[in-house]
Parts: structure tokens; C-alpha cells; sequence
């Protein structure tokens, strides 16, 4: 299989190595073609989540999906003693749900999913420690997230995490969007650099 052009190529050749809230080394680095099945169980059971909670679920996503995040090193993950903690995707790009603002230069955040043997330990501090370093590297000015819907408990985590909420707004094209994006507020969140 002919490997696509790497995005990211040569910003973290090495391990970012951290503590966790409960003292064990945390790695974050790209994910490989070999966690692709790891992948999409954690994101299979953060989706029955969002079913029980009542929440806009994220689709279904497959081994293509996964496979070209993977191969575009847009696909990331914490791990702790050798297991997968922590996923997440990344784009520079986001027009769709930033509109005007996607002109900003950016780092965006998407679907975080934490395994659920692994709960507790506060990864999106991680991930903001992370994404500050990684957006400096490449000239971006902003670290931004987005969830579907008007989650309070969520605005109240992320916001305590350093990111300023911007409020909640109808996006005005989601044809191009996944379901959830759909006749939905989206709430938006960003760091400035």
C-alpha cells in the first residue's frame, strides 16, 4: 500500500512523553496502520455513549475513514503502558463548521475518545498542552474544537480546560457534514496562541 503524503511529516519524531493525573507515562504520537482496529472499537463505543446520553452521535466511521487519517498523520493517540488511552483527528482545515473564521490559521480538533479503562484522567489538558506546541510549529494561531449540540457539562469541561467558548449557532450549510451537524446549535471553542 503507497503511503499518502504525510502532513505533519518530521514535527514529532519523537514520543511527546507526559504525566498522567495518576502519574503514568503518557505518549502521544501519531497513530500507525496497526491501531486501526483499536481505533474503531474506542470510537464504536463512544458512539453507544452518545446514544445513551441522549447525544448527537457521530457516524459510523470505517477502516477507509480511519486508514486515511492514519496515512495523512491526521489521526493521534495517547498511550499509556503500551495501550491506547486517548484518540483524536486533526485538520488544518474546517470551512464548513467555522465559516468565515476558517480563514483563521488553525489547528482543529476532532473526536476525542477516551477508552473507557482509562476515564478520569483529564487527556484533553494533555491534548491542549500537545496542540500548543504542535499549532506553534506550524505558524497557526488557534487551537479550536466544536460538539454537536448544547452540552453544558462539556462547555463547563473544555472551557476549564482554557479554552473560550464562543457560543452555540445553526450552521448555515451542512450538506457537506456528517448527520449530526444537522438542524443542531454546534458549539464552538478556541485557544488563542
Amino acid at each position: 500500500m503507497q503511503k499518502l503524503p504525510c502532513l505533519f511529516a518530521n514535527l514529532f519524531q519523537k514520543k511527546d512523553v507526559l504525566k498522567s493525573e495518576k502519574n503514568n507515562l503518557v505518549n502521544i504520537e501519531n497513530s500507525i496502520p496497526d491501531d486501526i482496529p483499536a481505533i474503531l472499537a474506542l470510537y464504536d463505543h463512544a458512539i453507544a455513549y452518545q446514544e445513551r446520553m441522549g447525544a448527537a452521535q457521530w457516524p459510523k466511521l470505517t477502516t477507509t475513514d480511519i486508514q486515511k487519517e492514519v496515512n495523512a498523520s491526521q489521526q493521534w493517540k495517547i498511550s499509556i503502558n503500551n495501550q491506547i488511552a486517548c484518540i483524536w483527528m486533526t485538520t488544518f482545515d474546517d470551512p464548513y463548521i467555522w465559516e468565515d473564521k476558517n480563514k483563521d490559521p488553525a489547528v482543529y480538533i476532532h473526536r476525542i475518545a477516551t477508552n473507557p479503562n482509562f476515564r478520569g484522567q483529564h487527556f484533553v489538558k494533555h491534548i491542549i498542552s500537545w496542540a500548543r506546541t504542535f499549532a506553534q510549529q506550524q505558524h497557526k494561531s488557534f487551537i479550536r474544537m466544536d460538539t454537536a449540540g448544547r452540552n453544558e457539562k462539556l462547555i463547563t469541561y473544555y472551557t476549564a480546560c482554557g479554552f473560550t467558548f464562543l457560543g452555540a449557532h445553526l450552521l448555515s450549510d451542512t450538506t457537506q457534514l456528517p448527520s449530526h451537524y444537522h438542524h443542531i446549535p454546534i458549539s464552538l471553542f478556541e485557544i488563542k496562541l
